[in-house]
C-alpha cells in the first residue's frame, strides 16, 4: 500500500496519500490513530455518510504516514451552497453588511471543508502527538487540503475551512495560521458540565433554584401526554417519512443550510453504531410529533439532530422536554459533558449549559482573494447572547 504514497508534504518530513472512498482506506491505519475511538471520524459512522449522502457531498479521507508509520489522519467534504441556502438576517455569527453584499450576493460557493457538517467539534483531524508536534501536523494538513483543492479539476472548491476547534487546542491548531488561514469564531456551543453529584434526575432538580425547579415542572406538566420511545433501526424504518418531514421543519428555520441527514442515514447509522447513537421519537397517541437523535462516547453525550411539529410545541413544551430528556440520558450514562450545540443559548443555559467559544480557519484558494478575505473575515464575530444560571450554587 505504501508504494502508492507520491506526496511529500512541501514543509515537512510527512508523507501522505488522499483516498476518494471510505472502502478503499487501510482499516488498521486509521484505527491505529483514533485510539479514543472519536465516533464522528470512526469508518463506520464515515461509511454511513458517504453511504447515504454520496450523492450531494463528496468526501476525501488523508492518511499521513512518518515514514511507514501512520502518524495522523483527516476526513474532509467537498461541498456547494448558494445565496438561497443562507438567511443573512439571522446568520449564526455576526456579519457585517460589508460581508453580506461582498461575498454573499449572489453566492455559488464550493467548499472543501476538514471537519464534519453534521455535528459541532474536532471531527476533522486527528495525529499523534508521541511522533509529531502540533507545528509539523498542522503544517502537513495545510499541504495536502491545498494539494486536494488543486486536483479537482472539475468544481474546484473556492475556500478551504478547518471546523471547528475547542479552547484548549487553540494553541496547536493556531499552527494553520502560518500557512495563511484566517481565523475567525462563530456562535458558542452550549455544554452542560455534569455533577458527580448527579445519579438520577431528581438529584439535578435538587441542584436548582426554586424558580427553575418550578420551569422544569411546568414543562412535564405541560408535556405529560407525550410518550418517548426509543427507536430502533425497524422504527426509523417505519416512520422514516414522518422523520424526513419532521427533521425537514427544523432545518427549513435554520440560518444555514448545507447538507442535510434523513431518515435512511438515521436508520444506517443506528444499524452499524447500535447503543452508541440514540434515537427517541415523541409521540402523542399514534402521532410521531418529535424526535430527538445523540451520539453517546466515552463520557460525552453530543446532541444531533432533532425533528419537531412545531405547531405543538407551544402546548407541550417539546423542545423543552427534549432538552431536559438529554438531561437525563446525560446522567443515566453517567456522561462528563452534555454537548447541546448552537443556537438557542438562553433556554439552553435554563437548563444549566454555558456558552464555549469555538473557532474555525479557512482560507481562498487564490492568493489574491485570501489577502482580500483577511479583513472581511475580521469582521466576523458570535452572536450576542444572554445566559441564565439555574442552579444554587455555581458548579464546577
Amino acid at each position: 500500500m505504501l508504494d502508492k504514497i507520491k506526496n511529500k508534504c512541501k514543509t515537512s518530513s510527512l508523507k501522505y496519500v488522499y483516498y476518494n472512498h471510505i472502502d478503499d482506506i487501510p482499516h488498521v491505519n486509521w484505527d491505529i490513530i483514533n485510539p479514543e475511538n472519536n465516533i464522528f471520524l470512526s469508518l463506520d459512522y464515515l461509511k454511513t455518510l458517504e453511504s447515504t449522502l454520496s450523492s450531494s457531498i463528496r468526501f476525501r479521507y488523508i492518511l499521513f504516514y512518518d515514514n511507514d508509520i501512520p502518524v495522523g489522519f483527516a476526513a474532509a467534504q467537498l461541498i456547494k451552497f448558494n445565496s438561497a441556502q443562507l438567511k443573512l438576517q439571522e446568520f449564526p455569527c455576526c456579519i457585517s453588511d460589508t460581508i453580506k453584499n461582498t461575498l454573499f450576493k449572489n453566492l455559488d460557493v464550493r467548499v472543501l471543508v476538514c471537519g464534519n457538517l453534521f455535528s459541532c467539534g474536532e471531527h476533522g483531524f486527528v495525529y499523534n502527538t508521541d511522533y509529531i508536534s502540533s507545528k509539523t501536523a498542522f503544517e502537513s494538513l495545510s499541504d495536502a487540503l491545498r494539494e486536494i483543492r488543486k486536483s479537482e479539476n472539475s468544481d474546484k472548491p473556492s475556500f478551504i475551512l478547518l471546523k471547528e476547534f475547542w479552547p484548549e487546542s487553540f494553541d496547536h491548531s493556531d499552527y494553520i495560521k502560518e500557512h495563511d488561514f484566517r481565523e475567525f469564531k462563530i456562535d458558542v456551543n452550549m455544554v452542560l458540565h455534569m455533577h458527580s453529584n448527579w445519579h438520577t434526575f431528581d438529584d439535578y432538580m435538587a441542584s436548582m433554584r426554586t424558580k427553575f425547579r418550578t420551569r422544569v415542572k411546568k414543562v412535564f406538566k405541560k408535556s405529560e401526554n407525550i410518550i418517548v420511545k426509543d427507536f430502533d433501526a425497524e422504527d426509523i424504518e417505519m416512520f422514516k417519512n414522518e422523520i424526513d418531514n419532521l427533521y425537514l421543519s427544523v432545518i427549513e428555520k435554520a440560518d444555514f443550510k448545507i447538507g442535510k441527514l434523513n431518515a435512511y442515514t438515521f436508520k444506517n447509522l443506528k444499524e452499524s453504531l447500535d447503543q452508541t447513537f440514540v434515537f427517541k421519537g415523541y409521540f402523542i397517541e399514534e402521532k410521531l410529533i418529535g424526535f430527538t437523535t445523540s451520539f453517546v462516547t466515552n463520557d460525552v453525550v453530543d446532541a444531533n439532530h432533532i425533528g419537531i411539529d412545531y405547531q405543538y410545541n407551544s402546548t407541550h413544551s417539546i423542545y423543552q422536554k427534549m432538552l431536559y430528556d438529554y438531561v437525563d440520558l446525560a446522567i443515566h450514562k453517567k456522561a462528563r459533558e452534555l454537548r447541546l450545540g448552537r443556537t438557542a443559548e438562553i433556554i439552553k443555559s435554563c437548563v444549566g449549559a454555558k456558552p464555549i467559544e469555538m473557532k474555525l480557519y479557512v482560507r481562498h484558494g487564490n492568493s489574491i482573494s485570501n489577502t482580500l478575505l483577511k479583513p472581511l473575515v475580521e469582521l466576523i464575530s458570535p452572536n450576542e447572547y444572554e445566559i441564565r444560571n439555574p442552579f444554587k450554587l455555581q458548579l464546577d
